[in-house]
Parts: structure tokens; C-alpha cells; sequence
């Protein structure tokens, strides 16, 4: 899917989350690694939190 990041902050988070996606795939192929998937949903999540902080800052200024 085609993005357009807003900013060089927006730019780095979708980089970092595409990477822990691509991570996960692979991940998924290997046995005993639900904890390590858990974690890395986790920090996914963490950071499509600070993304979401950019997307309502950058629509403040």
C-alpha cells in the first residue's frame, strides 16, 4: 500500500512498524515463538500510538 508520510518522524514509525510486520511473518513460520510475537505486537502498538501523536500534532500546527 502507497504512503505518503507527513513528516521524517511519520516516515521513520511506518518504516519501524514495516519492519516488526515483516518480522512477525516470519515469526508465524516457527514454533515456540507466540511470547516473541506477543512482544513484538506489543511494541507495534506502541508505536502506532506515537504515530497516531504525529497525526494529531501535525493537524494542531
Amino acid at each position: 500500500m502507497p504512503y505518503e508520510p507527513g513528516t521524517p518522524d511519520c516516515h521513520r514509525l511506518i518504516h519501524c512498524k514495516d519492519h516488526i510486520q515483516s518480522v512477525l511473518q516470519q515469526l508465524v513460520q516457527l514454533q515456540n515463538t507466540e511470547h516473541i510475537q506477543a512482544q513484538l505486537v506489543s511494541v507495534h502498538n506502541q508505536l502506532e500510538g506515537l504515530h497516531d501523536l504525529q497525526r494529531v500534532q501535525r493537524r494542531q500546527t
